[in-house]
């Protein structure tokens, strides 16, 4: 069973709902990154979104696109931020990391490069917002046999037909 799923079944059995925070790696500054996703997890956190900073954002609003251009300006890239989930890992190996961001940086390394990478390091999830359901079978294949869930974003406008793709897509969340 995942962490992700673990999670949400031990907050259903506790009748709470998750908190899931979002922070950009390498915002302001690689070093800081690890340091506050355990300090996240102490203050509560349940699940963790940690953010794949992008040169060229679609779907983030400002504050998001500013802390993005401050870990590029440090210079923070795909592999840096599977390294954190890595480091993160030596010492918590329970709270689920999902890594949100493009799909770009993980074209560059290659579908199956990335997945093996990021499931070693304890990447749960993935949230690829420039990624539809209907494009995503050979990621999501590939995330799936390094123990990844694939996790899909869905609109409140959303048809119930595609939400049904979407349900038949998605793992995690």
């Amino acid at each position: 069973m995942s962490r992700i799923t673990s999670c949400f079944e031990r907050l259903a059995n506790e009748n709470r709902k998750a908190l899931v925070v979002y922070i950009v790696a390498g915002d302001p500054v690689k070093s800081i990154t690890v340091d506050l996703m355990h300090a996240l997890v102490d203050a509560g956190v349940d699940l963790i979104e940690l953010g794949v900073p992008f040169t060229d954002p679609e779907a983030d609003g400002p504050v998001i696109q500013l802390g993005a251009q401050r870990a590029l300006d440090v210079g923070t890239t795909l592999k840096d931020v599977i390294g954190m989930v890595a480091e993160f890992r030596k010492t918590d190996d329970t709270t689920p990391i999902v890594l949100m961001g493009y799909l770009n940086p993980i074209e560059k390394m290659g579908y199956a490069n990335f997945a093996e990478k990021a499931g070693r390091a304890g990447v749960d999830g993935t949230i690829n917002v420039n990624v539809p359901p209907e494009e995503g079978e050979l990621l999501d294949k590939s995330l799936i046999e390094h123990g990844i869930d694939p996790v899909y974003l869905m609109a409140p406008t959303t048809t119930e037909t595609r939400a049904k793709l979407i349900f038949s897509r998605a793992r995690g969340f």
